[in-house]
Formats: C-alpha cells, sequence, structure tokens
C-alpha cells in the first residue's frame, strides 16, 4: 500500500512539472516564398522538309544521251561519244528535273522552363500567455490559441 502510494505521489510531480497550457493567438502571418518549377513547353511549328530528287531526270537523259552518242563515229569513237553522250545526258536530265516542291512537316519543339510559384512556407506566430507576448515560427496555422507545454524553472 504504502508503495502505491508513493508511486501515485510521484506521478502527480511528474505532470505538475510538464502542465500543458494554453496561449492566445494575436496574429498568424504566411511566410511566402517563391519558388521555381520546372514545367515542359511544346509547341508545334512547320519546318520544310528537303525532298530527294527522283532520279528520273538523269535516267531518261542519260539514255537519250546514250542513243545520241552512239550515232555519232565509228569503232572505239562510237564507244567513247557513246559514254560521253551517256555521262552529259544524265547531267543534263538531272538538272531539268530541277528540285521538286518543296514541302513542310509539323515539328514538335520542347523545352523546359522554370515557372515561379508563390508558396506558404509556414507561418509567424505572435500568442500571448500570461500577461507576455511571444513569437515563434510554426509549419502550420495554429488557429486561435496555441497548446504550450511550460515547465516550471527551479529557483
Amino acid at each position: 500500500m504504502k508503495k502505491l502510494i508513493v508511486a501515485l505521489a510521484l506521478l502527480s510531480i511528474g505532470a505538475l512539472a510538464s502542465a500543458q497550457e494554453v496561449g492566445k493567438v494575436i496574429s498568424s502571418v504566411q511566410v511566402i516564398q517563391q519558388v521555381a518549377v520546372p514545367r515542359q513547353v511544346c509547341s508545334q511549328e512547320q519546318a520544310p522538309v528537303q525532298q530527294n530528287k527522283s532520279g528520273a531526270g538523269a535516267a531518261m537523259g542519260a539514255i537519250a544521251g546514250g542513243v545520241l552518242g552512239n550515232q555519232i563515229g565509228g569503232g572505239n569513237g562510237k564507244t567513247a561519244a557513246t559514254m560521253l553522250g551517256i555521262f552529259g545526258g544524265a547531267i543534263l536530265g538531272n538538272n531539268i528535273e530541277g528540285a521538286p516542291a518543296p514541302q513542310t512537316q509539323t515539328v514538335q519543339n520542347c523545352t523546359t522552363q522554370n515557372v515561379f510559384e508563390n508558396r506558404v512556407m509556414g507561418y509567424n506566430v505572435t500568442y500571448e500567455f500570461n500577461g507576455k507576448q511571444y513569437s515563434v515560427q510554426l509549419p502550420r496555422d495554429p488557429g486561435p490559441t496555441i497548446k504550450l507545454n511550460v515547465t516550471p524553472a527551479p529557483y
């Protein structure tokens, strides 16, 4: 029985040593900070596309040049004239064909841009307890009252 009374007395003293009190919140002001947030921004653009020649002009020119060259000269000269006609006709036919009509295609371009946002980083709180004002920074708004752990100072 004596042990139970001693244990209860010690628990009571411990509870009195650190009491839960409440302070009245006078003001609570948000602490705001600008934060850079990366965002991907994409756009669609029309871009020119280089088309290759079909080769039909060079082929037709080579055939026509070869036929014309073959009709010139005789013997080895005829062979040389045919070869010269093929090469010359191919070059001329390629130039006559010209460049194909320009074409465009849709291209997506994406970039990363920083967008700045204001974010609440905490609250500067001023509260009153026992006739005195105190200030503290808290991660959340405490509301109209703030819970305090009060421990008496030794003499």
